[in-house]
């Protein structure tokens, strides 16, 4: 997971297919600004509002993460990552051709670039992002950051066919009898995760993306959201990429947060 660290900086345009972006749609936004700027540190500004209000959350003044007001009460809140595309509307085609559906766009987001939102052909909710004077998250690699996305699917085999044909990914499996795994690649370098759960996956919440956040101690951390009202849904526990666990802020977006070993 660390290796998908992004190293460029905020100007510089990302090659299609790189996560850009992750964004929370919320019901309640002033409260949702409260917990995860008690829990990462951040500071909020208004960004676009062409689906409604949104804001922009910064650390130390640069761009992490976005969120959104949901008008719709029977909508799932969750974190949905955007890959960037250098056409939208051309990259939305490709989705649909692939058996996937374009709920939103593409549309313009004022002048900060042009976006849609979709899913695969499993349900998983994604946006694209083209990026004009918004380019997409400009810092990773510290506390607080967006570190990692990966879906939570039934199967992989071909969800991965999916996206490696919208966003051009190399497919690299785990060759393991018991784990469904497949990490996608961009020029050689992991950019994200697909988890084939199988029945165990979660019938009344089906395919989803999960971002993992980096945190310089998890522990404290997990303290940290019961204090502020989430939950903790998975303990703290080892992985070949450091110590994670999975929460669930108050409104129940899931998300993980990881401590680098490094």
């Amino acid at each position: 997971m660390t290796e998908a660290r992004e190293s460029a900086g905020p100007h510089a345009p990302r090659a299609p297919g790189t996560p850009c972006w992750v964004s929370l749609m919320v019901h309640e936004l002033a409260a949702t600004e409260d917990f995860y700027g008690e829990l990462f540190g951040w500071e909020f500004r208004p960004g676009p509002q062409q689906l409604g209000p949104y804001v922009r959350a910064l650390l130390d003044g640069r761009e992490v993460a976005g969120m959104g007001h949901l008008p719709d009460r029977r909508l799932p809140v969750a974190w949905t990552p955007y890959f960037a595309s250098d056409d939208v509307d051309r990259t939305a085609d490709t989705v649909r051709l692939c058996g996937g559906t374009v709920a939103v766009g593409p549309l313009d987001a004022a002048e900060a670039g042009r976006m849609a939102i979709a899913s695969d052909p499993s349900g998983a909710v994604f946006g694209i992002w083209q990026g004009s004077a918004h380019l997409g998250t400009a810092i990773t690699g510290v506390p607080g950051t967006p570190a990692w996305n990966e879906l939570v699917t039934f199967e992989t085999e071909s969800v991965a066919k999916f996206y490696s044909t919208v966003f051009g990914y190399e497919e690299e499996p785990v060759l393991s009898a018991d784990l469904d795994y497949v990490t996608l690649h961009l020029g050689g370098r992991p950019v994200a995760g697909l988890h084939g759960m199988g029945h165990a996956l979660p019938r009344d919440r089906g395919s989803y993306w999960r971002t993992y956040f980096e945190v310089a101690d998890v522990d404290g951390t997990l303290g940290q959201v019961v204090r502020l009202g989430g939950r903790v849904l998975r303990p703290a526990h080892g992985s070949p990429h450091g110590r994670v666990a999975t929460v669930a802020d108050p409104e129940g977006a899931e998300f993980d947060v990881l401590q680098d070993p490094h």
